[in-house]
């Protein structure tokens, strides 16, 4: 990128933007008056925090916060308000919502950038068929007060006006990749049969590489057949993940082998994941410590577990269900705009 291409401030590309942040501002409005008008609290959270969060492959920014006597702690910028909001849950609050700037070091280009904005809510005493609704009620709720229910990106486009497509994960695969995930899994739903996934990858074509893990086939074969054909005409709902792929995520009761998670797609860009959350804190700790041990594998590091948000899931998290959307992402889409820069302020700067 040039030097001339990242002075975002110059009135010309910066007139080019305008429209969309006029469009930004509407979005943020409506998505504000949806959760006033369902009951809901807007907090707001540290960015600095002891955990980034632990999803094994997200890289945070780390800092350090100096305290009055000299001595310094290492903090980071969260990946993500969850742990911080599900406090707040533990704390008596049943209903919240989140506008969060959040930090992800390494993510640059067309739908990723370090500094973005994410929409989190939670509700208490609910499971996730219950933000499965709120998704198709924001979006249309945001469609009615821009005048705009059509979403679009690189010659795709969504109607979010249009009746939603609901697909497990299951039926998604034999639908877009003709692989029957259960025969894939095999008897132990925590420790996958990757013979058995290798096998059926390579089958249909997959590039299948020595290393591979379960993990690294599934993400593979996600977004090379199934993701691309995920929110054409109308957004797409995929859920009912395999439970160990959901480290935040409850078992579903009636079948302990799937996780209550679902994941949000329009125009084949993902932009929501949320789960019916775990409230275990035993179960969390040891989920949380076999992510790190993977992350340690994987990169040689981990970062440090939020011992104060064991002690908030010890005292009590409520039964309830939480999602994460990307704001800018669900804003280029409304925009028709072709990369996340175009609908930022200002984005951040590499020179």
């Amino acid at each position: 990128m040039t030097k001339t291409g990242t002075e975002w401030w110059r009135p010309g590309l910066y007139a080019r933007r305008r429209p969309n942040l006029l469009r930004r501002m509407a979005i943020l409005a409506a998505i504000r008056a949806y959760f006033t008008a369902e009951g809901f609290v807007e907090v707001e959270t540290p960015a600095l925090q002891v955990s980034p969060g632990l999803e094994p492959h997200l890289k945070a920014f780390a800092t350090e916060l100096e305290r009055p006597d000299g001595s310094r702690v290492p903090l980071y910028l969260h990946t993500s308000p969850e742990f911080a909001m599900k406090k707040l849950l533990a704390a008596g609050e049943e209903k919240l919502f989140q506008l969060a700037s959040v930090f992800r070091n390494g993510e640059r280009a067309a739908l990723h950038h370090p500094a973005f904005t994410m929409l989190e809510w939670y509700r208490a005493q609910a499971d996730y068929r219950r933000l499965m609704q709120d998704c198709e009620a924001m979006l249309r709720a945001i469609a009615a007060s821009i005048g705009e229910s059509r979403l679009r990106w690189q010659g795709l486009e969504a109607d979010v006006a249009a009746p939603w497509q609901y697909l497990t994960v299951h039926e998604a695969c034999r639908l877009h990749a003709s692989i029957d995930l259960s025969r894939c899994i095999g008897t132990n739903p925590l420790k996958p049969d990757l013979a058995a996934m290798r096998a059926a990858c390579a089958g249909i074509g997959l590039r299948v590489d020595d290393g591979d893990s379960w993990d690294d086939l599934y993400f593979r074969l996600a977004l090379e057949r199934i993701e691309p054909q995920l929110g054409i005409n109308a957004p797409t709902v995929l859920y009912d993940y395999p439970i160990h792929m959901a480290a935040l995520s409850r078992p579903k009761p009636d079948a302990p082998h799937l996780a209550e998670r679902f994941e949000l797609y329009a125009c084949g860009v993902e932009l929501a994941n949320a789960f019916s959350e775990l409230t275990d804190a035993e179960e969390q700790q040891r989920r949380f410590e076999a992510d790190m041990a993977l992350k340690r594998a994987l990169y040689g590091h981990d970062y440090p577990i939020d011992a104060d948000f064991i002690a908030a899931l010890r005292h009590g998290l409520p039964d309830c269900t939480g999602i994460a959307l990307g704001i800018d992402r669900l804003v280029l889409l409304f925009c028709h705009a072709e990369r996340i820069e175009e609908v930022l302020w200002l984005p951040v700067s590499d020179i």
